[in-house]
């Protein structure tokens, strides 16, 4: 496993050049508690292997697992509290290849882990670029439970735009 990266700058100073490909970075440390999982899963996704610890037990897990929104949901807090720039970040035009991997489960605690896969800068707006992202939250086995491909465009660093970069 490579070394996680560090940024450079903090966050509320990161542009899209702050971003290079390759870099792989790890932070957080979220609980999930039965309150919560039930109580999302109550209010967005009313399974009953997500809202009903008794039904869960019968189910193929075999008792109560987060839902995978919530565990997007989760892992995009830390996204935002330590990977997006607080800057420069203008939106993202979607998620790909979500996959849920591992059940997540009351007393799980997770972190994520983000691969910065590609930053290209914008062929019509020079000031801005995409970020492509390799999005996981990992429990504390070190097991991928959730994965994804994200997408970021991001402002480009004042002074640093130029048509053929």
């Amino acid at each position: 496993m490579m070394t996680p990266s560090t940024f450079s700058v903090p966050a509320v100073h990161r542009y899209f050049e702050d971003y290079p490909p390759g870099h792989v970075y790890e932070f957080g440390s979220v609980v999930m508690t039965e309150e919560e999982i039930l109580d999302f899963a109550r209010k967005y996704d009313p399974q009953s292997f997500h809202t009903d610890p008794e039904k869960a037990v019968h189910s193929r897990f075999g008792g109560l697992i987060a839902s995978g929104w919530h565990t997007i949901g989760v892992t995009m807090r830390l996204l935002v509290e330590h990977y997006l720039s607080h800057t420069a970040a203008m939106a993202s035009p979607g998620m790909d290849e979500v996959r849920w991997m591992v059940p997540v489960r009351p007393g799980d605690t997770l972190r994520a882990r983000v691969t910065t896969v590609e930053a290209k800068p914008s062929r019509t707006k020079i000031d801005r670029g995409m970020v492509i992202a390799k999005i996981e939250a990992v429990n504390q086995r070190d097991e991928v439970v959730m994965s994804m491909i994200g997408m970021c465009i991001m402002a480009r660093r004042p002074g640093e735009q130029s048509e053929t970069k």
